[in-house]
């Protein structure tokens, strides 16, 4: 196990997830459970509410083969009003500018 982790940090990327969502009880647990279900980690989430029902979310989370299902079941959710995803090369979306 430790050799994995070892390669991960190495040669894999992640993929930052941009989604706009519904805002109300349960939204954050029903899409947490997407990931939860195919063993796939959540390594970070910003959320933010931009106005009465609606939010925010960004997800960082490790790039592997089953992320892409799990974008298409997002964009088909019915609380996800819009989903975008990038890899990137960062390990963290923590920044100085995020914590402000």
């Amino acid at each position: 196990m430790y050799n994995e982790s070892i390669e991960r940090s190495i040669n894999m990327k992640n993929i930052i997830i941009d989604m706009t969502v519904r805002n109300h009880p349960g939204v954050m647990s029903h899409i947490a459970g997407l990931f939860s279900r195919r063993n796939v980690s959540i390594d970070e989430i910003i959320c933010r509410r931009c106005g009465d029902d609606v939010s925010l979310m960004r997800l960082l989370v490790p790039s592997n083969d089953r992320v892409s299902t799990i974008v298409k079941q997002l964009e088909d959710h019915y609380d996800v009003i819009s989903c975008e995803h990038n890899v990137t090369d960062r390990e963290t979306m923590f920044d100085e500018a995020c914590i402000r």
